[in-house]
C-alpha cells in the first residue's frame, strides 16, 4: 500500500522549529520513507503458433532389376509356333495377249510352318515412361508350294513396349502397355518373281504377348508391396520432431492429412513412385508434445500442386536476460545526475530489477531504488516502483524496442512522490526503454542453425526426413509467461524417404 504520512503534532511558536526537526527525524527513522506499490498481475501464458499446412514429397522407390528378372522368367523364350495350310501362297500368274488373258500358272497353296523366339528382355525408360524391349527372331518355311518345292525365310524385329503406370484406389499398381516394333528384316521369300510376306502372321501373334505383359507387369510391381510400405510410412508420419534442444526447447508436430499420387519416375535402374503428403505442422515450446493419433492409410488423392514444408521456429529472450541490462542502463543514467522540477538535484541509487509478463501484452518492470533530494536532506525515500511497457518489433526485423513506458500507481504522499517523480522523468523512462531493447539476431541465427540441422536429415523409424530450409522470415513479438517470443516462419522443400534399416 502507498506510504501514509506520519502524523505531525502542534505546539507553541517558540518550540515550533524543534518540533519540526523532531518530526522530520521520526519520518526518517520511524516511518522509514518506504514506497510499497502493488505489482501488476503476472500472467503465465504460453506462445501460440498458428497451424501450417505443408505438402511433403514422399518418394517410394524400388529396383527395376527384380521386376525385370520376374518378367524374364514369366515370358517364354519361344513366343509361338506357326503351322497352317494356306490355299494361296502364290497368286495365279496371267499373260495379257491383248485379245485374251492366258493363265500360265494357277494359284499355288502351301503349308506355312515355323517359330518365333525372343531374346533377352530389358526393362528401362526415363521420366514417366517405362519401356520393355526385346528382340524377336522368326524362322518360317513355306513347304511344298504347289506340291513341288519348299522355301525357308527368317526375320528379325525389335519390340518396344511402352507402359503407362497408374495406381488403383487401394494403392495397387496398374499398367497400360502400348506396343511398337520395327522389322529390321521382315520374314518373306521370293518365288517365281513374287514376294511372300509372313510379317502379318507374326503381327497377329504379338497381340497376346502384349496382353500378357499388361497383366504380369502390375503383378510384379505389386510384389514391391507398395501398400504395406505406405501404410507403415503413413503411421510413422504422425510424430514430433525436435527443432531446438534448449533456449527454448521446441518441437514440430506433424499430422498427415492426405496422400496424393504424382505418378512414376524412372531413373537408371530405379522406379520411384512420387507421392505428396499433405500434413499439418504445429510448433510447441517446452516438453515433447504427445504424438497425434494415427489414422488409417487413405486412398490416393489428386496432387494439390503445392509443394513445400512450412513451420515456425520460436526464438526466446528470457526476462532474466533483460533485467541486468535495464539495471546497467539506469545506473549509467544515475551517474550523469538527475534533477527534478521543483525539487532540484536528486541522488538516486538503483537496485534490483524484475521483469515479467503482465496483461494486455505488456511487460511489468519492478525497480528497487533510493532517492534523496540534495536541497532537502529530510526528503528521502526508498522502495520498489512498478512500471509497464509495450515491447514491439517491425515484421522482418529482429530488433525489439519498448514504448509506452509508464508508472502503474501514483500516490498523494509527498515522500512517495519523490521516488515516483524520479520515474516520471522522461530520461529515466527512456533509459528503461533502452534497457528493454533486445537484438534477437544472434539468437535468431543460432536457433535457425539448430533447426536446419535437426531436420536437414533425420530418421524416424524406417523414414528419413530431409529438408532444405530456403526461406525464413520473422513475425511480430509475443509477450508470454516464458519470455519474449519472436516467431520465425521457415519454409522450404522436404522429402520423406522410406528406408528400412
Amino acid at each position: 500500500m502507498p506510504l501514509e504520512r506520519c502524523p505531525c503534532g502542534r505546539s507553541g511558536l517558540a518550540s515550533r522549529s524543534i518540533v519540526v526537526l523532531a518530526v522530520a527525524s521520526l519520518l526518517v527513522s520511524a516511518c522509514g520513507h518506504k514506497v510499497q506499490v502493488p505489482p501488476p498481475p503476472k500472467v503465465d501464458t504460453a506462445p501460440d503458433f498458428p497451424l501450417e499446412t505443408s505438402s511433403i514429397v514422399v518418394p517410394m522407390s524400388g529396383s527395376l532389376d527384380a521386376v525385370q528378372r520376374a518378367l524374364e522368367a514369366k515370358t517364354p523364350r519361344r513366343l509361338w509356333d506357326i503351322d497352317k495350310q494356306l490355299d494361296t501362297c502364290v497368286h495365279a500368274k496371267r499373260i495379257n495377249l491383248k485379245i485374251i488373258k492366258v493363265k500360265l500358272l494357277p494359284d499355288l497353296g502351301c503349308r506355312v510352318v515355323g517359330e518365333v523366339t525372343r531374346g533377352p528382355l530389358v526393362l528401362g525408360g526415363s521420366g514417366d515412361r517405362l519401356t520393355i524391349t526385346f528382340p524377336v527372331h522368326a524362322t518360317i518355311a513355306a513347304e511344298k508350294i504347289g506340291g513341288v518345292v519348299s522355301e525357308t525365310a527368317t526375320g528379325d524385329a525389335m519390340v518396344h513396349a511402352v507402359a503407362r503406370l497408374s495406381i488403383t484406389g487401394d494403392w495397387k499398381p496398374a499398367a497400360k502397355v502400348r506396343i511398337a516394333y520395327d522389322w529390321t528384316n521382315a520374314p518373306g521369300i521370293d518365288f517365281l518373281g513374287q514376294r511372300i510376306e509372313f510379317a502379318s502372321k507374326a503381327d497377329a501373334r504379338l497381340k497376346p504377348v502384349i496382353a500378357s505383359l499388361e497383366q504380369s507387369l502390375p503383378r510384379e510391381l505389386n510384389k514391391i508391396d507398395l501398400r504395406a510400405k505406405l501404410a507403415s510410412a503413413w503411421a510413422q508420419g504422425f510424430t514430433s520432431i525436435m527443432l531446438n534442444r534448449e533456449k527454448p526447447p521446441a518441437w514440430m508436430r506433424v499430422t498427415p492429412r492426405r496422400l496424393g499420387f504424382g505418378g512414376y519416375r524412372v531413373s537408371g535402374r530405379t522406379l520411384t513412385l512420387l507421392l505428396s503428403a499433405d500434413a499439418l505442422t504445429e510448433t510447441f515450446v517446452g516438453n515433447r508434445p504427445s504424438d497425434p493419433v494415427a489414422t488409417p492409410l487413405p486412398p490416393p488423392a489428386p496432387e494439390t500442386g503445392k509443394q513445400g514444408i512450412a513451420f515456425f521456429i520460436p526464438v526466446l529472450a528470457d526476462y532474466a536476460q533483460l533485467e541486468p541490462v535495464v539495471k546497467r542502463t539506469l545506473v549509467k543514467r544515475a551517474k550523469k545526475g538527475i534533477s527534478l522540477a521543483g525539487v532540484g538535484p536528486v541522488d538516486v541509487e538503483f537496485g534490483d530489477v524484475t521483469v515479467y509478463a503482465t496483461t494486455d501484452g505488456c511487460l511489468a518492470i519492478g525497480v528497487v531504488a533510493k532517492a534523496k533530494a540534495r536541497n532537502a536532506s529530510l526528503l528521502a525515500t526508498k522502495g520498489q516502483v512498478w512500471l509497464t511497457a509495450v515491447p514491439y518489433n517491425v515484421p522482418g526485423s529482429q530488433l525489439v524496442r519498448a514504448r509506452n513506458v509508464g508508472i502503474v500507481t501514483d500516490t498523494d504522499s509527498e515522500v512517495t512522490n519523490l521516488l515516483i517523480a524520479v520515474f516520471k522523468d522522461g530520461s529515466i523512462r527512456e533509459s528503461i526503454a533502452q534497457g528493454l531493447s533486445h537484438d534477437f539476431a544472434p539468437d535468431y541465427d543460432k536457433v535457425l542453425r539448430a533447426a536446419r540441422k535437426a531436420i536437414g536429415r533425420r530418421r524416424e523409424g524406417d523414414l528419413v526426413l530431409s529438408a532444405d530450409v530456403s526461406k525464413v522470415e520473422n513475425g511480430t513479438l509475443a509477450v508470454t509467461g516464458k519470455g519474449l517470443f519472436m516467431p520465425v516462419r521457415a519454409a522450404g522443400q522436404a522429402r520423406i524417404t522410406y528406408a528400412p534399416r
